[in-house]
């Protein structure tokens, strides 16, 4: 694994970083994670937005963690697990990455990392990545770990001020 990044889980004292890196990244964002960007427009609404990731966390409906940069800290990523059915044992991911960090392997590195800790330490049985078919660069994540594509959801996705669009679904099952 690339020893240039860590994975943490998302702290208050994160909040100047998080809000650098949403704002840094805010034209690509807008399309994919338009509410997770609007959470994050001021450095006091990232550390709001921190207090109820961490929150979400303790009670166990959704896991944030962050990728950062070894030398300076920095985020440069979010990984989100959500969406989490425990009696079904079904969690889905979602991700970003700063554009600088694109296309070296890092997310699907970071995610395949995850992946294992969700079978693992979670004792999820699926997970699932949900994306729209333009989204080239979140497949490649998906088919790279193994994740196999399902179907397509209809009107799954519904961004702000635009139609609802057709969405993509892979999973990736346990191998237990």
């Amino acid at each position: 694994m690339d020893k240039s990044f860590y994975i943490a889980n998302l702290e208050v004292s994160d909040a100047p970083h998080l809000h650098k890196f949403m704002m840094a990244n805010v034209k690509r964002f807008v399309p994919y994670l338009p509410y997770t960007l609007a959470k994050n427009l001021k450095v006091e609404a990232s550390k709001d937005y921190i207090i109820v990731q961490q929150q979400k966390r303790e009670h166990k409906h959704e896991y944030t963690f962050t990728l950062k940069d070894v030398t300076t800290n920095a985020i440069f990523a979010l990984i989100i697990l959500k969406e989490i059915d425990w009696k079904n044992g079904i969690g889905e991911f979602a991700y970003c990455i700063d554009e600088h960090k694109e296309n070296k392997g890092i997310m699907s590195s970071a995610i395949a990392k995850f992946s294992h800790y969700a079978f693992t330490e979670l004792q999820l049985k699926t997970l699932q990545i949900i994306s729209h078919k333009t989204n080239v660069a979140s497949i490649k994540v998906a088919t790279n770990v193994g994740f196999v594509w399902i179907k397509t959801l209809k009107n799954e996705y519904a961004p702000p001020n635009a139609p609802t669009q057709d969405m993509e679904l892979y999973e990736l099952q346990c191998e237990r």
